[in-house]
């Protein structure tokens, strides 16, 4: 799968469709998904969709009570446990306990993520960013590989993001151990190291029932933005001086339904039956950038090159293997 994949395929559905839209018709009773992140935002929509089709969801949480409140409503359909991909030991908990002999997983969403945040650590001295978005999602899925081969016909979505844009991974110092920190940097990182690691997923599961999508979800106010001031949003144009979101971005951002769609679209779509390892973007196979790319559209080259998805895997398979 390469680059040259990269082109729309007709999904007959909008830029702003809704999950409920996309997945309409859809029946997925009996079906086991893991959505992390998935009690709010657009990760709380996704598991709304996904219970809504006959699904039972299980939400992996940092903060499992805060999870439960607000996944209350969905009673038993959706199963709230500990955990933080911040903290590896916690992670291979929740695959151990969740993975029994003969329990499929058909859907395994890595929803959760943080954004520009203040410099950190995690692990044995992970950038954050990295560590969250991608290595702790990577410890996940290689824990949950089991019940994905059990399902006989899986699939693994993984939300990128037009971030990616910013730039690739920084193969010198991909941790900031020598370079100075940069928290826009840090995060067009991770989220190619999102699109490359479904590429690499899909490269070792297609074969064996597993296929894997990464998805721009496009743009959507949630607690994301936790950690950017307001003078930073007004910058970026996100928003006015007075807290108000300006006309435009109303125009151009997506409600939460709206931004569950894409990844909705990806783990359920018939349409994309026998495909993977592909960025998708607005509900469709995102088109390769070229040019004259729109600076919110498309993917670049350097989230969905083979070799550089064979590269980052084995270079966290090898951090992973020492954590």
């Amino acid at each position: 799968m390469g680059p040259l994949d990269q082109h729309p395929i007709g999904s007959g559905f909008r830029a702003k469709s809704t999950a409920a839209e996309v997945i309409a018709g859809i029946d997925l009773s009996g079906h086991e998904a893991v959505v992390t992140g998935g009690y709010s935002g657009i990760g709380l929509e996704t598991v709304r969709a996904l219970v809504g089709a006959g699904a039972h969801v299980t939400v992996p949480a940092r903060r499992p009570d805060v999870a439960r409140d607000a996944l209350e409503a969905f009673g038993d359909d959706v199963d709230v446990v500990a955990m933080d991909l911040a903290d590896l030991a916690s992670v291979r908990r929740f695959t151990e306990d969740w993975t029994t002999p003969d329990r499929p997983l058909h859907l395994l969403i890595a929803n959760a993520g943080i954004m520009a945040c203040p410099e950190g650590r995690v692990g044995p001295g992970w950038e954050m960013q990295l560590g969250v978005n991608h290595l702790g999602h990577m410890a996940l899925y290689l824990g949950l590989e089991p019940a994905l081969l059990t399902a006989e016909g899986a699939r693994v979505v993984a939300l990128s993001s037009i971030g990616h844009r910013i730039g690739g991974i920084q193969w010198d110092d991909p941790h900031f151990t020598t370079t100075t920190y940069d928290k826009w940097r840090a995060y067009g990182q991770a989220k190619t190291a999102n699109a490359l690691f479904a590429m690499a997923v899909d490269a070792r599961g297609a074969d064996r029932g597993i296929r894997a999508f990464s998805v721009h979800p496009g743009g959507i106010f949630t607690p994301l933005q936790r950690h950017l001031p307001l003078e930073e949003m007004v910058a970026l144009g996100w928003k006015n001086a007075d807290g108000t979101i300006p006309d435009a971005v109303k125009r151009g951002f997506k409600t939460p339904e709206e931004g569950a769609a894409t990844t909705i679209w990806a783990a359920t779509a018939p349409k994309l039956a026998g495909l993977g390892g592909l960025y998708c973007e607005d509900v469709d196979v995102a088109q390769l950038a070229g040019s004259v790319s729109p600076p919110h559209q498309h993917v670049r080259p350097w989230a969905c090159d083979p070799d550089a998805a064979e590269r980052l895997w084995a270079l966290s398979e090898g951090w992973l293997a020492e954590a």
